[in-house]
Parts: C-alpha cells; structure tokens; sequence
C-alpha cells in the first residue's frame, strides 16, 4: 500500500530561490526563483511573486545562480593533461606550452571531452591543434559534446598559402562526413594574426564563409602584438626567431606596419572581419578595434583568469558590452585557465569586474556562448522538465 503522506510530499511544490535567475530568454533578474512541483517547472520569476502564488511550496536556497549550464566557447581539450601554471606570457609559452608538448594529444582531449561532459558544459568551442588530425575522428564521434571542433591552420609563409590552403581543405572535406547529429561540428581556426600570412587568412575566410563554417582567431591576447602591427618588431618578433619566420613582419601581413594599425584593424582590411569570425580573448584593442568588430557582427570570447594569469591585461567588457558585441566565456586550456570548469570563469569575472553587472556576465556565459557555437539554447520554462544541472554550483 502507498503511503499517502509520502505522495503527498513528493508533490507538493519546491520554491527554490537564488542571487541570479537566467531562464534564456530575456535578460536575467536578481534575486529569482523557480517552483518545482513533480520534477515539472510550474514557474519563474521573483521570489515575492512566487511565494504569493506558491504559498504551500517548501523554500529552499538553491545556490548563487539558476541557469542552463554555461558554455565553454573557447578552450583546447588536448592541453588538459598539461600542468597549470600561471607565469607571464613569454615565460609561459616556452616553459608550458611547448615545455610539456609530450602531455598533448588524443588522450588529453578525450579526457578533457569526459570533464565537460561530468560538468554538463551546455556546448563547447574547441581549437584542435594543427597536428592533432586524429583527434577529430574521436572527437566528432561523440554525442554527447555539442558545439564546434575548430580545425587551427598556422602558416606565415605568404608562398605557401595555397599549399597549406589545400591540406586544411582535404582535412575539413574529409571529415564533414563525420558529424553526427547533437554531436560537435567542424570549424576553422587561423591562429592568429601574426601566425598566418595574409593570403592564407583571406582564402581560409572566404572559404568558410562560402561553406558556413565556424571560425576563431586569437586576436590582441597581449600587448606585444599591438606592438608587433604597430612597429614591426618588439617581443613576439624576436620569439619568432626560434621557429622558421619570414625575414620580415611585412611579408606576413602583406603591408607595412603603421603607428596606427591594430590587428583588429587589420583584419577588417583585409576583408576577414566579413566572415564574421568569433574573436577570441581581444583583451588589447582601441575604441575604433570595438566599433569595427560591432559593425563586422563579429561575436568575441573572453578568457579572464587565462588573461590574468599570462599577465596579458584585463578585457574591456563594458565597452563591448555598451557597443552591442556579443561576448561569451571559455576557460582557454587548462594550463592557462586552471579549469575546464567555466563557472570558474564566471565567478572569476564577478571579482574582476566589480561594477559589472553579474547578470550580464551569467547570460554571456549561456547565451552568448550558444549563440558563438550555433548551438540550441535550452530553457528553464513551465512546463520543462527540471535539471539538477540548472544549479551552478
């Protein structure tokens, strides 16, 4: 026999309240609720409103935020078998990056893959490494990591623009056949401004731009590349001494340096804004670099603890947000960022933009973050089921 006390309990309704409700649609509110009767959402809203209409419901505190899970929208899965360490961008590449190359690979990635899917990440926007061919095959097998596997292209050498043009193409074509529904897709990533020559910027653009593929540029992460547009030179020129360069910043970009150009500035320019890549980290920019991604529609990632922990400066965030760019978060790799947790993020940026409001910082991070992957966002509405995930923890 059933014990009615015991039924009656499990229906009746749960108000659980928090500092910062984000159901998806609209903008988020402070303080929220949301009652919960049999596993069913019965409502949202402000916890006054609730409790008026919900006056039998048991109140509990949720936690600090209700929202769909965040989005890491910018990270490398086959770095998270690196070791953190937070040093300064120069010492960092060297030391970490390239100093524990042995650790990268299929198997960090897959473990990487299994930490965001323990998280219950709403979506991820991963860079493969340019050397990483048969982590894609892996990776795109798997259903249950939604978001973009973004395909990094380096190469300076304007000559062999078409040659390595090419090789991207064959491994982006070869492997399209290969996306599965609810499972990741492909992208593109030309690393960075100062690491792919003009010409091979221009033609992976158009080439995505013809195909709807995804891109992601790493642009203005530290104060040397503007430096580097600016001058020709300084600490990003004389690191590339190390690796086979062209003789000259000029050859690479296909124009001299000007005291005024930015790399921002120059991807405008040169017709790669146009594809409307998602612009990642973007801490270093001017007024006009802001105005020029806004009117591109071009969306941006922000990184916060990689960018304090690489001493590469603090993102604009008002500025961008009062431009109407589209911002989202992700943690960068684990050797930079710590995490592949963005919730870490997210609570980082609260400290770091103390005037902010952390609304707007949730929402980037679920929104946002569905809208730079193209990823459905899901909704804390009446009549959905509920998700334990909803409580960030």
């Amino acid at each position: 026999m059933s014990d009615p006390a015991a039924s009656q309990s499990a229906h009746t309704p749960e108000l659980l309240t928090c500092d910062i409700l984000y159901t998806g649609m609209g903008g988020a509110q402070s303080p929220g609720g949301v009652v919960v009767s049999g596993g069913v959402i019965a409502a949202t809203g402000h916890p006054n409103t609730l409790r008026g209409n919900f006056p039998h419901a048991r109140e509990s505190r949720a936690g600090s935020v209700i929202a769909p899970p965040p989005v890491n929208a910018h990270t490398h899965l086959d770095m998270s078998a690196y070791d953190f360490r937070a040093l300064p961008y120069f010492r960092w590449i060297p030391e970490v990056a390239m100093g524990q190359r042995d650790k990268r690979g299929l198997a960090g990635a897959l473990a990487g893959a299994d930490t965001l899917r323990a998280l219950g990440a709403g979506a991820v926007g991963d860079i493969v490494w340019s050397h990483g061919q048969d982590l894609l095959a892996p990776l795109l097998a798997r259903t249950d990591l939604s978001g973009v596997l973004y395909y990094e292209v380096l190469s300076p050498f304007p000559e062999r623009a078409d040659e390595v043009f090419s090789a991207a193409r064959e491994v982006i074509e070869s492997h399209r056949k290969l996306e599965r529904p609810g499972g990741p897709r492909l992208g593109l990533s030309p690393h960075t401004p100062f690491t792919v020559s003009h010409r091979l910027l221009r033609l992976l653009a158009d080439y995505a731009a013809g195909e709807g593929l995804p891109l992601q540029i790493h642009v203005a992460e530290h104060p040397a590349e503007v430096e580097l547009f600016r001058t020709g030179g300084g600490p990003i020129w004389d690191s590339m001494t190390r690796f086979p360069y062209p003789a000259t910043f000029a050859e690479v970009i296909g124009r001299a340096p000007e005291a005024d150009l930015t790399p921002v500035r120059y991807l405008d320019e040169l017709g790669v804004l146009a594809a409307r890549p998602t612009l990642v980290h973007m801490v270093n920019v001017t007024p006009d670099d802001i105005a020029r991604t806004a009117r591109a529609g071009c969306a941006v990632v922000t990184c916060p603890r990689s960018n304090t922990h690489l001493e590469c400066g603090v993102f604009p965030w008002s500025t961008f947000a009062a431009a109407g760019v589209e911002i989202a978060l992700g943690t960068d790799s684990v050797a930079s960022g710590g995490s592949l947790d963005v919730r870490d993020d997210v609570a980082f940026a609260r400290t770091l933009y103390p005037h902010l409001d952390p609304r707007l910082i949730v929402r980037a991070a679920v929104k946002g973050g569905h809208r730079v992957t193209g990823t459905p966002l899901p909704f804390i509405r009446r009549g959905a089921l509920w998700q334990d995930a909803f409580v960030w923890a």
